[in-house]
Formats: structure tokens, sequence, C-alpha cells
């Protein structure tokens, strides 16, 4: 966006951020913010706009504060059942955890449970956005091609639903071959759509599990070891070379080994549209989690990495070549980890983040890192806005944007203690971590929903997004 105008508009508006300064991808600076019918009406000089207080007129004192958009997380899975477990929370837990957490749009997905319809599972999911704090978008998913499915993509691109997910792993649940890929890809890039991807070779993962379990090495603690990198870059490398053949747009998500992002970079560099997500969780812990008292609490998939590749993760954020940062929240407590903390196989795999996301992000790459804060905008707001069919309406701040505004306290010191969370869970795996930088004031929509670290707005407001065609001119 250009710099802040000067208004000669004194009419009063339904919302006034005053003194502090703006940060968006592409710019930053002292500024105030006009809010009006629930959209930003403009970004001007501090001090421009002079209006008599009016009935019904908020001014916020932003003084120290960064006013960063709404954060958008564009990987939360709310209520999921993967095997023979569900995750805990429902869309009023999980987006009262968000606000809180500085974000204030969710993408969840829509995930067929075998003999399911992808499309009428896109729309029971869909009806629960309006118990939300914020708004939500959903991916679609696709398991299996049949005759039906074109028809079916279409209906959910005709009703806003552009973007697919689909996983190379997880046989006989959610896994797709490769031909499904394939297909699914091409009738989406005629579409404005793209296929989301979870990336693990199962035939790799599969043997690797069976021999663990031959050596009794199957347990929470040997995770890492039953999900090696290989399956992961091996994965990538194909469906990169089916997404090439047919010119088609893909997105990776949780990407979490530097290969894994580097294969995708220089497929970019080739002309190919492809797009690395990475999660907070692979970008701070690492594998020593598994040799902890609660190995358990952070099986994930992929798992943790050694220190060392996180470390190359980190600097390919620093280096640009990672889009965005979600959170894949998946909130299960202890007991669901616990309960089969023997044999990762049966185990439900995810890690509840969608509160920690922004925090941890800012305070181990903005503040510890070097990552400035306009790219932190850019990974965490404006990139997953425009990869999920939602920007400039989400992802910046700028006249005609939702009013999502987050006033964050750039110095502000708390250790993370999963009591004072809002997640539907028992833990956190950032539990004990010092973080700087917290939000303090979250807007959705126009409405103060949080105000100083308080909950002052509870009444549901949620929206289902409908996303616009991805561009093909589009560049994270």
């Amino acid at each position: 966006m250009s710099h802040p105008a000067t208004i000669a508009r004194t009419e009063p508006v339904d919302l006034v951020v005053r003194g502090g300064t703006v940060v968006n991808a592409d710019w930053q600076g002292a500024a105030d913010v006009l809010v009006d019918g629930g959209k930003v009406l403009g970004v001007v000089e501090p001090g421009a706009y002079r209006a008599a207080q009016a009935p019904g007129t908020t001014e916020i004192d932003a003084t120290g504060r960064l006013v960063l958009p709404g954060g958008v997380d564009p990987h939360c899975h709310v209520g999921f059942t993967s095997g023979d477990f569900t995750s805990l929370d429902d869309y009023r837990q999980a987006t009262t955890a968000a606000v809180f957490g500085g974000t204030t749009t969710i993408v969840d997905f829509a995930i067929p449970r075998p003999g399911e319809n992808p499309a009428d599972v896109a729309a029971a999911q869909r009806a629960k956005a309006d118990h939300g704090l914020c708004d939500s978008a959903l991916h679609a998913c696709v398991v299996e091609w049949d005759d039906t499915v074109p028809e079916q993509l279409r209906a959910l691109a005709d009703d806003g639903i552009v973007t697919v997910k689909m996983f190379t792993t997880y046989r006989g649940e959610t896994m797709a071959d490769e031909k499904t890929v394939l297909n699914v890809m091409t009738t989406l890039r005629d579409l404005g759509g793209m296929v989301v991807i979870h990336c693990e070779a199962d035939h790799i993962i599969t043997d690797t599990q069976e021999r663990g379990a031959a050596a009794g090495t199957i347990s929470a603690c040997h995770h890492a070891d039953t999900r090696p990198e290989l399956a992961e870059t091996a994965s990538v490398a194909e469906i990169l070379a089916i997404a090439e053949s047919v010119a088609a747009p893909v997105y990776f998500v949780h990407q979490s080994t530097p290969e894994a992002v580097d294969l995708v970079a220089r497929a970019r560099g080739r002309g190919v549209r492809a797009f690395t997500e990475t999660v907070a969780h692979h970008l701070v812990l690492d594998d020593s989690a598994y040799a902890g008292p609660h190995p358990e609490r952070f099986v994930c998939c992929p798992p943790l990495r050694d220190a060392d590749t996180v470390a190359g993760l980190r600097s390919r954020v620093l280096m640009g070549q990672v889009a965005t940062i979600g959170s894949d929240h998946c909130c299960y407590d202890t007991a669901q980890k616990e309960s089969v903390r023997h044999d990762v196989r049966a185990m439900p795999n995810g890690l509840p983040g969608v509160e920690t996301r922004m925090p941890v992000i800012f305070s181990e790459l903005v503040v510890k890192g070097g990552l400035s804060a306009g790219r932190f905008v850019e990974v965490m707001c404006a990139n997953p806005a425009k990869l999920n069919g939602l920007y400039p309406r989400k992802g910046v701040i700028a006249p005609g944007s939702d009013a999502d505004l987050v006033l964050w306290d750039p110095t502000l010191t708390r250790v993370v203690d999963s009591s004072a969370l809002h997640m539907a869970t028992d833990y956190t795996p950032y539990e004990g971590l010092t973080v700087t930088g917290w939000p303090e004031t979250v807007v959705v929509g126009g409405r103060p929903v949080v105000t100083a670290g308080r909950l002052t707005d509870p009444n549901s407001q949620g929206r289902h997004l409908r996303s616009d065609p991805l561009s093909r001119s589009f560049v994270c």
C-alpha cells in the first residue's frame, strides 16, 4: 500500500486506532486507522482525522504498539476425526483461542471419512462457521477419483472453496494415489483452484514402522525414527513432477526439512507455481522432546526434526523461501495421546497451536531471529490470505479491507502456561517457553473482541468466507 493519506473527513466513524505503528507486508510506519461499517475506511497520517467524539464511536490508543492485520492461519483442524480419535474443540472454542493469539481468520479442512462425499462434508463443516468469534474458510479434500469428482469440484469452486487437501500417506483412510492427484490438479487448475498436499511417501513410512514394530521401537519416544526425512523429500519430488507436467499450482503443507523447501524453491525457479508452508512447531521445537517425560504430546506428522534441521528450516524462512507459516492446529489432550503412546501407528497425530502460532513465531523469529516485522506479516497474514483467495479482504490494513486488527505489544514478555491459554486441551507443546511479543487488543470486523487481554465481546460473529479463484499471476 502507499503511505498514509491526509483526509478532510470530519464525520464520526465507528472506530479510530491512534498512535500506533501500522505494519503491512509492504509498508510500515506511524499512522492512524479509521474503521467504519466493519471495514477499514482509511490509513491516515497521525492526527489527520479530527472528528468530534460521538455516541457509539470507539477510540483506541495504540501508542507503543504495532498495529497488524489480523493473522490468517492457513492450516487448522477443528473437531477433526482421524482413526479412532476426534480433536476436542468446536468452532467456538477454536476461534476463541485464535483471537486471543492474534489470529482473526482460520482455514479449516473438510476431510471425508471413507465412503463420504467431499462436497457433503464441506457443506456440513461450512455450516459451523457462524458459531465462531472470527471468520473461517475451508479446504475441501478428495481421496479417490471417480466420475462424480469433477462436478463436485466445480460445485465447490462455485461455492467459494477453491483449495483441496490431498494426502500421500494414511493408506486406507485419506491417502490418494498419483492418478487421483494428477486429475484433481488438472481440474482445479482450470477452475482457478489449487491442490494443498501433505507429502510423506507412504511405502517408506510403512516399511520403517514395520521394522520399528519388529524391533520394539514403535512407541512415542521413537516417533521421529518412524517417519524419516526421506519420506517427505521423496514425496515432494514426485508431487512437484506431477504439478509441473500439467502446469498446475501446488501448495505443500507443513514442510519440515530444508531439503523439501529447496525442492520447491528450485521448482519455482523453473516456473512451477509451487508454494511452501511450514508450521510453528517445526520452526521452534526439535526431536529432543521425544526424550522427555511426555513424548506422546509431541507426536505430529511429519515429526519434530533434529536441531540442525530446525536451524536449516528457519534459515529458509529468513531467505524468503517459505510462503506461509501455519499452526496445523489439532486439539487433542494428554489422555488421548497417552492411551496409545506404546504405538505411534495408532496415535492421534497433531499439536494444539492456533493460539500460540503468532506469539511464538514473533518471539523466536522476529525478536531473536532477525525477521523483519513486515516479513512476519507477510508469512502470517498476507500470503495465507493470498494463497486462499481471501486477499485483500484479509491479510492487509488498507481501505476496503475487513477491519481485523491486532494491537501488538512487541515488548511484553510472558511465559507460556497452558492454564492461561484458551485451547480445549490440557497442554501446550510450548509450556514454559519465554515469549516476547503478544497481542493486547484484537479487533474483528471493526469490533474489539479482546481488550487488554480480556474477552470483551463474546458474541459469535464468524462467517464462512467464499474464496476467490486464485490468479495465475499471484506472487508470494
